[in-house]
């Protein structure tokens, strides 16, 4: 608030008395002073809520507002996250829509492929071991194998048992379809189907 907007809230002989190097006039510039830095944070409060747009420990804080805390989750705050932050945004991004889809396999290869930054998880239930689901990870993030166990614990359905295993399998052994999101996460069998002319 500046100096001027102050002045006008004082009682009117207050502000007589607010004059150039009067001691209330310091005072109600200090004041102002003050006021600087949480109006600049007020002025751009849309900022702190937009995942590509915020500061780092703010999309940490995010995640937990969009279901992805098991993500960000760590013993202490001096310990770095355990993904890129250019993915955590992404995560951020496509919470809501990964929160909708959690549980499916749809769901479980979006949030692999977007914390991990690679493409070509391949879910396997093999028909020897019901309620069990093996994860196939690619090699290209057998370097990420901790972060692909915390995601597949989280996101997997809670009376299911997964594995993660680093190779490929056959395709037509796969369960559902999924990519990365260009805007929404949605599964591949949502696809409506076309209008028909009236």
């Amino acid at each position: 608030m500046r100096r001027a907007g102050i002045e006008r809230l004082l009682p009117a002989a207050y502000q007589r008395a607010a004059g150039p190097g009067s001691v209330l006039g310091a005072l109600l510039d200090v004041m102002e002073a003050l006021h600087a830095p949480d109006e600049a944070v007020l002025a751009e409060i849309d900022a702190l809520f937009a995942p590509y747009r915020a500061p780092a420990p703010m999309v940490a804080y995010l995640a937990r507002w969009v279901a992805m805390d098991h993500l960000v989750t760590a013993p202490r705050r001096d310990v770095p996250l355990p993904l890129p932050l250019n993915r955590l945004r992404d995560l951020v991004t496509h919470g809501a829509a990964l929160a909708a889809w959690r549980g499916t396999p749809d769901g479980l290869r979006t949030a692999l492929e977007l914390a991990t930054g690679v493409t070509g998880f391949v879910l396997d239930e093999p028909a020897d071991r019901p309620f069990h689901l093996v994860v196939r990870v690619p090699p290209a993030a057998a370097d990420q194998l901790a972060l692909v166990d915390r995601i597949v614990a989280a996101e997997k359905p809670a009376a299911v048992t997964a594995e993660v295993t680093v190779g490929d399998a056959p395709a037509e052994r796969a369960v559902g379809r999924a990519s990365v999101p260009s805007s929404v996460v949605a599964p591949s069998s949502a696809v409506s189907a076309p209008e028909e002319p009236s």
